[in-house]
């Protein structure tokens, strides 16, 4: 396996996931909980998740910890309000993503990092496997910035983050049909491009 397809196999990439019988028995509970958590412990759980996601989605690193922190900005100006209508992650992750929408649009950059350092990987195994994370990850980001916003989203949330397609569907705006075409598509272009760079 090639460094790329390695940074890919970290999302199970290919693979259909949906939400847990337990996920959903639980659901009730949480939301009632999600919506009495004052602001710190929000900002404790899901910063990390928000850090990695906004680097996934093309931030330059220099300006990581700006969009970080106003996407947190928003969460605290709305938390009092939020109504657990959806999950507390899905209400975040869509604050995040039109923050990170808005911080595109201003930023007229052709070429942007996607990770300093891969997070999971930056202080485990030896030099050697360090580095190649390294470029990996480099060559991933360079691989997504060909992808278009709405795809680079979509595959982002489900391969990097993790999150079943109807949260996905419901945070990004489009119908589910929709986002299952879009993540197809980036996964397409993701694994041509990927093969194409291991044989280069």
């Amino acid at each position: 396996m090639g460094p790329v397809s390695q940074a890919l196999s970290m999302g199970e990439f290919g693979r259909d996931r949906g939400v847990t019988g337990e996920e959903r028995q639980g659901s009730g509970e949480a939301a009632a909980e999600e919506r009495a958590a004052p602001f710190e412990v929000v900002f404790a759980e899901y910063a990390p998740a928000v850090w990695r996601m906004v680097r996934s989605l093309g931030v330059h690193e220099s300006d990581l910890e700006d969009v970080c922190q106003e996407v947190f900005i928003v969460v605290h100006r709305r938390l009092p309000g939020f109504e657990g209508r959806s999950a507390l992650r899905t209400w975040i992750y869509g604050i995040a993503l039109r923050v990170v929408a808005d911080y595109r649009k201003k930023a007229h950059r052709k070429r942007e990092r996607l990770y300093a350092e891969p997070p999971e990987l930056a202080d485990h195994g030896s030099p050697e496997r360090h580095a190649a994370a390294t470029q990996a990850f480099a060559r991933l980001d360079r691989i997504l910035a060909q992808l278009s916003e709405e795809r680079r989203q979509v595959f982002v949330l489900y391969e990097i983050e993790q999150l079943p397609m109807s949260e996905i569907a419901e945070m990004v705006g489009c119908p589910l049909k929709t986002a299952y075409s879009r993540l197809e598509a980036a996964r397409e272009i993701v694994l041509r491009k990927g093969r194409a760079v291991e044989r280069s």
